[in-house]
């Protein structure tokens, strides 16, 4: 696209605030090199007006669809006519797609671009018993990507137990058959241990788990992107064990968003 026209395709990006989004420079330039006619804009909308903007949405002929942030993840749940099985046992939609008739199809892509981004950089998650740091959103979404991967079992650790709880209620209802734990935080017992807490944003921000127990057989993700190497990596590293980078999972997140917002040529 070198310039927009009355073929353009328009998308957006729902957040608040939305200053800081980085999805539109991506999908922008990822949809240059796809040779698609389109343009995403930030669009920035608060809670008490998210059903009025989405209602305007579904009108635009021109629209394609919009990916959304936080923190509109789980009320944009109610507002698509249709969501995909993950998005309804995760309780949350990250990206939507305006067909033709105007109804809004929505879709969580969060844990499905992690699990696609270990799997892209040589790591099988199926058959491995693994640690889950975390129960908010992102690690929601993680949990259900792991379990649809073919995990072997599942340990989830989390400050508030009750959300872990939760958590483990909603995955027993989608993959009764999984084996999963609340009270088992060892790494030493897992075969990969997955940072999905924000701990490591910030220097000086704690540990997320007990580093002295890992091993150089494991393998240890993270979620955040920026620094690249968070403590939690730098700690593995010193023990030895194979570490996952965060962008991966934005990386292979986005070229999802784009196919399921049919950004193509």
């Amino acid at each position: 696209m070198t310039e927009i026209s009355g073929h353009s395709r328009v998308y957006g990006i729902l957040a608040d605030p939305v200053h800081h989004v980085q999805t539109p420079q991506r999908l922008n330039a990822l949809m240059r090199n796809r040779g698609h006619d389109g343009v995403m804009v930030p669009i920035h909308v608060g809670a008490d007006d998210l059903a009025t903007v989405v209602a305007g949405l579904k009108r635009m002929k021109t629209f394609g669809g919009f990916v959304v942030t936080v923190p509109h993840k789980t009320a944009i749940v109610a507002l698509c006519d249709e969501v995909s099985r993950q998005a309804e046992l995760v309780g949350a939609v990250n990206c939507v797609r305006r067909e033709p008739d105007g109804r809004l199809v929505g879709e969580i892509l969060d844990g499905l671009g992690f699990v696609a981004g270990l799997q892209r950089e040589g790591f099988a998650p199926k058959g491995c018993r693994v640690l889950l740091l975390g129960a908010g959103g992102a690690a929601n979404a993680i949990a259900f990507a792991l379990a649809e991967a073919g995990v072997a079992s599942l340990s989830i650790a989390n400050r508030t137990r009750a959300k872990s709880e939760d958590l483990a209620r909603r995955l027993a209802q989608g993959f009764p058959a999984l084996p999963v734990e609340l009270d088992n935080a060892d790494p030493a017992a897992h075969d990969i241990v997955v940072n999905g807490t924000s701990l490591g944003l910030a220097e000086g921000d704690p540990l997320p788990v007990d580093v002295s127990r890992l091993t150089d057989t494991q393998i240890v993700a993270e979620v955040i992107m920026q620094p690249r190497v968070t403590a939690l990596l730098a700690a593995a590293q010193a023990s030895s064990c194979r570490v996952h980078y965060g962008l991966p999972m934005l990386e292979c997140q986005l070229e999802m968003m784009a196919d399921f917002m049919g950004m193509t040529a």
